[in-house]
Formats: C-alpha cells, structure tokens, sequence
C-alpha cells in the first residue's frame, strides 16, 4: 500500500480508540467512523510497516449496526468517536470490552464471570448528557472570528461548534454567543504554537437538578481588559448563570486547569441535587460527567451492601464525597482519603451543608495513608476503591490484601487496569469476584465505567 492509494475493505472490529479495523493484504488498517460490518473504499492517508491508517471514500454495504450520526460535524470532530454506532450495539461493544479484559488481563474464567456478571447499565439518555464540556479557543485564519470547539482526531486542527447534541442543551445558547462576545472585545485568543495570546479555553458546567451554569475562562494572565463589565452583562443577559470565573494556566502545557482559579462576577460554585443531597460544585472540581448515571451506581452500591448502619467504611480516592456522603447516610462513620486538598476541603463543606459529622476526612496519597492507618479488618468492614485511570498502586493493593475487608467495591473507568488491579487482589483466594457491572457513563464515545463487588470471604 502507498500513502493516497484507495483500497476496498471490509471492517471486521473496533480498535481501542473506537476506529473501525479491517484487513488488507496482510496488513491493519484503521479507518474512523468505520463500523464493523461496512464494505467501504478506503484512502490511504498513513502507512508504516503492516499498520495503515485510512479515510472513507465511499460506504459500498453499510453494517447493520451503522446509524446517521446527530452531529453535522461528527466525521470531523474529535469529541465523540461511535455516533455512526447504533446505541445497542454502543452498549454491547462496551460490556464485551470489559469482558474480554477480565478474562485476558484479569485471568478470570469465563464460566465465573458470566455467574457474576449483570448486563450493562444503559444511559436513559445517549445525547445530552454531559452536564461539563471544555473547549479550546482559537483565532480564525482572519484573525478577526473566535472559535471555539474540539479537536479533529487525530489533530490540533479545530472543529468550530456552536451547538453539541452531546452535551447538556442549556449549553447552546451560550456558545455562539459568547464566541461573539468575546471577538466584540477583541481580546486575544491563545496560540499554542507561539505561547503567545490569553484566553485559552471557554469552559460551562450545569447543575442537571438546578440548571444553573457556571462559566469559566481559562488565561495565561489575570488582565483581561473589560472582562468585570462583560462577565456582569453575562449575568444579568443569562438568568440561569450563577457565576463567572477565571482560571490561570500560564504554562507551555497540554493541560488545561491551572491551580488559580478566581471569581469576576456572581457565586464562584453551582448547587447539584446528587443521590438526594446538596453539593457544591466548582470550576475545578471533579465530578462525573453523566449525573443520572452516577446516581444509578450509587444506588447499585447500596443495593449490593445492604448496610445495616454499624459499619466503617473507607473511601479511597474520595474526591468532593461524590460517593462518600451518600454512602456515610447508611453507616456508622466513613474515613476519607483524597490526595487533592481542594477536594478535600469541598468534602469537607457538602458534608457540613448536608449535616453530614461522621465523615473523617484525611489528606494526602492513599498509598501514603492507608498503610498508617492501623486498622483491620474487624474495625474496617468496607474499602471503596475509585482510582484514576491508572489504577491502585500496588502498595494500596497489598494493604488491602493484608486488611481483608468483608466487603470492597472498585470503581474503575479503565477495564486494563482493573482487570490488572482485581488479578492481585484475588490472586491466593484473598477475595472472590462477586458481582460485576459495566455502567456507560460516556454514551457515543469507547469510554465504559465499571462497578465491581469483591468479598473476602471465601470458601
């Protein structure tokens, strides 16, 4: 094969980026918004050794599984990869990714997992859920247009939006506007190439139980001339935005949060409604993407541990007490663990908003803290694992090995590293899978969060 050549091929998987994958004459080829199932001509556009990448040409035989896309843009933008696959067939793909994980990695048997598994949590919603969206600014060729969106894959290319099916609709009628808003002032925009510029990205967060919204600008410096007067006029043009803020990112990076983050105008955090309590949520603060799915989960936890109200329970990687308070509810006290002293100290205040004193909040790794804890098993009955992409460290694994709690559950939003984490965890019979769920919290996108139940009770 040569760079611009077009070849027919047929589409036989997906890969982990959510390409479709087809074989040619010995060698891999993947090719965006492709399904398996399609016949299609493909060009060449990448080749190195037996791996090609490609862009369709033409779509000969669509798969059975191929859907018309809600997005205008979706064979450009970056946002999303699966909006071409059917939301059954999404749901499918997803609970055989995690799967196929637990078997290779993890070591499971088959014949265990399907005892143990339960069917893939669905989205009651597939479009418009993303209660958080983040979009890089960029200046027009002009010079003169502002543009805001997300990158074509593959690219630093941007794909300029003023609407997305994706993300809450509230947030619509704000991206147009403020793109305008912010050519009118004739403010510069950030070029990653010079380093040089201001703003960098335009940021809207929404209470799915409020609807209110917070804004936020992420720049390279604090002056912004006119940018008090402008984010007033934002206030008082959108009733349902409670603030404005700014957030500092002066460094050459990838990242797009820097670690100052201040208020212009109105409240500096918007109120949710999440598993019946009242949180604060700010600029920086994580929380999970999809707010309906998140509560379903909380609700399958306490499904699955049938608290009786007398247990201990630590929550490891506890963030702002997403799962934390809802579960310290139902038992008799929670430590928490969060490495992040901004989210601790948002712990700290939605417990104390919604009278919540039984929850000892710690600072710092849970590799550092959990091994001083001197604790066991007959004091702790209960470990909530929600770790980061990457995983538990394995000091956190061995500690938990050495604990044994009767019960732990393990949130996790990467199936390699769990299945990577649950093989040393049950490795010598320490504990027994006993229940496991998918949950999509990322409708139109490969992304798949999974809840896990263990037990170190076994036979």
């Amino acid at each position: 094969m040569q760079q611009g050549e077009t070849i027919n091929l047929e589409i036989s998987d997906f890969a982990d980026s959510g390409d479709g994958v087809g074989k040619y004459e010995g060698c891999v080829v993947f090719v965006p918004n492709a399904v398996p199932g399609d016949r299609l001509n493909a060009k060449i556009v990448y080749v190195k050794a037996n791996l090609a990448h490609a862009q369709i040409v033409t779509l000969e035989s669509p798969s059975i599984h191929r859907v018309r896309p809600k997005c205008i843009v979706a064979d450009k933008c970056g946002g999303c990869s699966w909006q071409t696959v059917s939301y059954s067939h999404q749901l499918r793909l997803k609970h055989n990714q995690v799967l196929q994980a637990l078997q290779r990695i993890g070591g499971f048997d088959q014949e265990h997992l399907q005892e143990t598994m339960i069917p893939i949590q669905a989205a009651a919603e597939s479009l418009g859920y993303r209660n958080k969206v983040t979009f890089p600014l960029q200046a027009s060729d002009r010079r003169d247009q502002v543009k805001a969106g997300y990158y074509q894959r593959g690219s630093h290319k941007l794909i300029n939006l003023n609407q997305c099916p994706v993300q809450d609709p509230h947030f619509d009628r704000f991206l147009a506007q403020i793109k305008l808003d912010i050519q009118d002032q004739g403010w510069r925009i950030y070029d990653e190439k010079t380093h040089q510029g201001t703003l960098r990205h335009l940021s809207l967060r929404i209470g799915r139980r409020t609807g209110k919204i917070l804004l936020t600008l992420v720049t390279r410096s604090w002056e912004i001339p006119g940018i008090e007067e402008q984010a007033e006029q934002w206030l008082n043009q959108y009733s349902n935005l409670s603030g404005v803020m700014l957030n500092l990112n002066r460094d050459r990076t990838n990242a797009i949060l820097g670690k100052e983050t201040r208020c212009i105008a109105g409240d500096e955090y918007i109120e949710e409604i999440f598993a019946g309590l009242r949180f604060q949520l700010r600029a920086e603060t994580f929380f999970q993407i999809y707010t309906e799915q998140a509560e379903a989960m909380v609700e399958q936890i306490l499904r699955w541990l049938q608290l009786e109200g007398t247990e201990t329970l630590i929550d490891a990687y506890a963030g702002i007490g997403t799962l934390t308070l809802p579960l310290a509810k139902q038992v008799k006290k929670v430590i928490a663990i969060e490495s992040q002293p901004q989210a601790v100290e948002q712990a700290i205040t939605n417990a104390h908003i919604n009278h919540i004193t039984n929850v000892e909040c710690l600072t710092g790794k849970v590799e550092d803290i959990l091994p001083n804890l001197n604790l066991d098993a007959e004091q702790v009955a209960l470990v909530l694992l929600d770790p980061p992409r990457k995983g538990c460290d394995l000091t956190v694994l061995e500690q938990l090995r050495i604990l044994k709690p009767k019960k732990l559950i393990y949130v996790s939003c990467n199936p390699a590293t769990l299945a990577r984490d649950l093989k040393i965890l049950c490795a010598d019979r320490v504990f027994k899978l006993e229940r496991w769920q998918p949950f999509d919290f990322f409708p139109q996108t490969v992304h798949v969060e999974t809840l896990v139940l263990l037990s170190s009770k076994v036979d």
